[in-house]
């Protein structure tokens, strides 16, 4: 691509292109980067620029990119049947294959697909089923959903009310009512002297305290990802989802696991639940479901819930005009049968994940180093201006910007939030492209040292 047709690309993208989680006008100034190209754990932008890419897309590129045989299924799949709804009393043969799948696949009794289009999506129709699934049992009164601040659990209206981000709560008039939020388990910011272990029961119990003010009678659901992602990977200790768990069964509150970052092998396990030991009544997923190559989520629901909604539901008066859509279901099984049969969730439990804990540990010496947390192929380094405190930095996110900055100049993507530096690579990156990732990591975080006057 020459540099007058970027230019044109950046003009038209600038005039037309409204882009999400983005200053849009400091964007149009700036110019948006265009990728043009990928290939396992690369991607190349129009400047020609070979990029490690150690984000996954957005956490979900799972296979790596350029894999022709979900382009294969796709096309063959939209040449036989390019669409049908899942309205109607009908459905596609992909769609069916791909809800019995994944009932094999998730832990438990998640035997009930829901099909969706996105994680958001996912959660959008989860509130609207916890609700209706008390109140088809004469509990119309149980509907608040209890979630935790700075969760993510998408951008919709229900979406981004049941995350905790004051952020996004800021624009639209969120959260929407029936919704409250706890503190999350984040040990380096609030654990003060307690073990990792003690901190985990400690930050669960908040849950029970909630429950008991607002009353069980009034309490649907709570709502929480394994692994905080969007805010920065919190990794929870261990004892804390077993505690949350056995809360909610104490007083009857139903137990939604947010699976789309985490599932689909991102712990080393197919789901994070399989992780910590956990045994959820509902499932988001998407992401890792088709490896990012086309839009699908889904809800999983446990045979308790789904024969409520089944038996005393009468119709379900909701879902989308791409629901369960053939391609999205075709492309998603073909995108399992990779990762079974290749055995990449094991080579990830067993090899690479094991393997990266050990590089990524390594940063820990850094001066700009405070906390490492790593669970699989999940990952943080938090930065802080004296690694001998547990504290952040006066203006925070400005540190992390530039060590971003600094990693993609070295060719290396990763994500700040804040001032933690996000890791999330696919999963079919090698040791040698952990080794690559470990040494552009360490050059990032010398440039920031050395910018700063370290």
């Amino acid at each position: 691509m020459t540099q007058l047709d970027l230019q044109a690309l950046q003009a038209l993208d600038a005039a037309h292109h409204l882009h999400p989680f983005n200053d849009n006008a400091a964007l149009a100034k700036k110019g948006t980067r265009i990728l043009v190209r990928g290939e396992g754990c690369y991607v190349w932008d129009a400047h020609g620029n070979k990029l490690l890419d150690a984000f996954a897309g957005l956490w979900c590129v799972n296979v790596g990119y350029g894999r022709k045989e979900l382009g294969e299924v796709a096309s063959r799949q939209m040449t036989q049947l390019a669409y049908y709804n899942s309205f109607f009393q009908c459905t596609t043969e992909p769609t069916v294959h791909l809800s019995a799948k994944l009932a094999e696949l998730t832990p438990g009794d998640l035997n009930h697909a829901f099909f969706t289009n996105s994680g958001s999506e996912a959660n959008d129709t989860i509130l609207r089923m916890v609700r209706h699934f008390w109140a088809v049992q004469d509990q119309p009164q149980k509907q608040i959903v209890i979630g935790r601040h700075n969760g993510y659990h998408g951008s919709t209206v229900a979406g981004a009310s049941l995350g905790g981000m004051k952020g996004m709560h800021a624009q639209g008039g969120l959260p929407i009512p029936g919704i409250v939020h706890i503190d999350p388990p984040f040990w380096f910011a609030d654990g003060g002297d307690l073990s990792p272990e003690e901190y985990g029961l400690v930050a669960a119990r908040r849950l029970e305290q909630k429950i008991i003010e607002l009353g069980p009678e009034n309490v649907a659901a709570f709502i929480g990802e394994p692994i905080m992602g969007a805010i920065g990977v919190y990794i929870p200790p261990r004892t804390y989802w077993p505690e949350i768990e056995r809360i909610c069964r104490k007083y009857d509150v139903l137990f939604i696991a947010d699976e789309v970052i985490c599932g689909f092998g991102r712990t080393g396990e197919w789901f994070a639940g399989q992780y910590y030991g956990f045994q959820a009544d509902i499932m988001a997923i998407a992401k890792g479901l088709s490896s990012g190559y086309i839009p699908i989520g889904a809800v999983m629901f446990n045979d308790r819930v789904a024969k409520v909604l089944a038996e005393k539901g009468g119709e379900l008066a909701h879902g989308y005009t791409y629901s369960g859509h053939p391609v999205c279901a075709a492309v998603a099984l073909e995108n399992i049968r990779i990762l079974q049969e290749e055995k990449i969730v094991e080579q990830c439990k067993n090899d690479t994940g094991p393997y990266l804990a050990q590089r990524w540990q390594e940063l820990g010496d850094h001066p700009l180093v405070g906390e490492v947390r790593i669970a699989g192929m999940v990952g943080a380094l938090e930065l802080v201006p004296n690694k001998r405190e547990r504290k952040f930095f006066a203006e925070r996110g400005k540190v992390g910007v530039m060590c971003r900055d600094f990693a993609l100049k070295r060719g290396l993507i990763l994500r700040a939030t804040y001032d933690s530096m996000l890791l999330s690579p696919p999963l079919v990156i090698s040791r040698d492209q952990i080794d690559e990732l470990v040494v552009k990591t360490r050059g990032a975080l010398d440039d920031t040292a050395r910018e700063l006057g370290m």
